[in-house]
C-alpha cells in the first residue's frame, strides 16, 4: 500500500503541480499578446490546479502515515514542516495574487485592450510560487 500512495504522490505532484506553476507563466506570454480569452481560461486552470494539488498534500499525508517507524517521520520532522509551510505559502500566492491577477488582467484587457498594472503582481507572484514549489522538491529529495 505504501508503493502505491507514493506512486500517487508523486504522479499528482508531476502532473498537478507542474501545471500550477507553469500555467500563470503561459499566461504572462498570453497577455503580452492580448489575448483575452485565453487569459480567462489559464486563470479558471491556475486556480483548478491549485485546488487539485490538495491531493498531492493528501497522498503526502498518506506517505508520511505508512513511513517505516525506524526513519521517525512526522508532520514535525524539520524538513516535512518546511515543505509543508512552503507549499500552503505557493498555495495561497496562486489563490491570492496570481489567479485575480489574471483575472484582472483579462477584464481589463477585453475592456480597453491593455493589460493593466496587474501585469508585474502576477509575474512577480508566478515566479515564487514556482520558486517556492521548487524549494518544495529539493526538501522532499534532499532530506536534510
Amino acid at each position: 500500500m505504501d508503493t502505491i500512495l507514493n506512486i500517487l504522490h508523486v504522479a499528482t505532484a508531476v502532473f498537478i503541480i507542474g501545471p500550477m506553476a507553469i500555467l500563470p507563466m503561459t499566461a504572462l506570454r498570453t497577455i503580452r499578446t492580448g489575448a483575452a480569452s485565453q487569459v480567462t481560461t489559464l486563470a479558471k486552470s491556475t486556480a483548478l490546479f491549485t485546488y487539485l494539488s490538495l491531493a498531492v498534500a493528501f497522498f503526502g499525508f498518506g506517505v508520511l502515515g505508512m513511513a517505516d517507524p525506524q526513519y521517525d517521520l512526522s508532520v514535525t520532522t524539520p524538513w516535512v514542516m518546511a515543505s509543508l509551510i512552503l507549499y500552503v505559502i505557493a498555495f495561497a500566492l496562486n489563490l491570492v495574487l496570481v489567479v485575480p491577477g489574471l483575472r484582472k488582467a483579462a477584464h481589463t484587457m477585453s475592456v480597453n485592450g491593455g493589460r493593466g498594472a496587474t501585469y508585474p503582481a502576477v509575474a512577480a507572484g508566478s515566479g515564487t510560487v514556482a520558486l517556492l514549489l521548487l524549494a518544495t522538491v529539493v526538501l522532499m529529495v534532499w532530506k536534510p
